[in-house]
């Protein structure tokens, strides 16, 4: 069955919750799955290795992954307007697969976190856009058609799925969120189904 990689990393869970919901939503769509991954974590001193396999939540990403994947949901919490080092730094490590064009012609969507409301939820999206289309992949959001979209108070973008964590990082998710983000997963996966055909 063809599959589907939602992508993510994720600190207070708030990510870790949109995939979820992505996910969900991608498997709504009929011969699609979703296959949930996580970049390990990075920190400036590296005395000692991350375990191989993640102790809770979705197992690490493989470069075989992103190869074997007919379309692509990366998440990422805000971190000043723009993704989290741990999505970058894997995201730097692809000259290979851009060379290759592993990517290309695949469809793509993106999904953040934030603390505050104008936290840069959309900087953050459109900037996680950037490699996607140096890679060549097919940038998927939210249309307006989408209800949920015209009346949130919370999270989501026609940019893509987000969550409102606040100040004390709650990463439960509005109803208003987990409607958008599986809404972005069943786009992306109808994206990918027809591409398929």
């Amino acid at each position: 069955m063809p599959e589907i990689l939602v992508l993510y990393y994720s600190r207070g869970g708030s990510v870790a919750q949109l995939a979820r919901q992505v996910a969900r939503g991608i498997e709504e769509v009929p011969g699609m799955q979703a296959r949930l991954r996580t970049v390990p974590p990075v920190a400036p001193v590296t005395e000692a290795a991350a375990p191989p396999v993640p102790e809770v939540g979705s197992p690490y990403v493989e470069k075989r992954d992103l190869d074997e994947c007919v379309g692509l949901a990366l998440g990422s919490p805000t971190r000043f307007g723009n993704m989290a080092a741990p999505v970058k730094h894997f995201i730097d490590t692809l000259g290979a697969e851009w060379a290759s064009g592993t990517l290309v012609g695949k469809p793509a969507a993106v999904f953040t976190s934030t603390a505050t409301q104008h936290g840069g939820q959309e900087s953050t999206l459109l900037t996680m856009m950037v490699p996607l289309l140096h890679h060549g992949m097919l940038v998927l959001g939210i249309p307006f058609t989408e209800a949920a979209l015209n009346t949130t108070r919370s999270g989501g973008t026609p940019y893509g799925a987000s969550h409102v964590a606040g100040g004390s990082d709650d990463p439960a998710l509005t109803d208003d969120e987990k409607q958008l983000a599986r809404a972005l997963g069943r786009r992306l996966a109808d994206a990918a189904r027809k591409l398929q055909a």
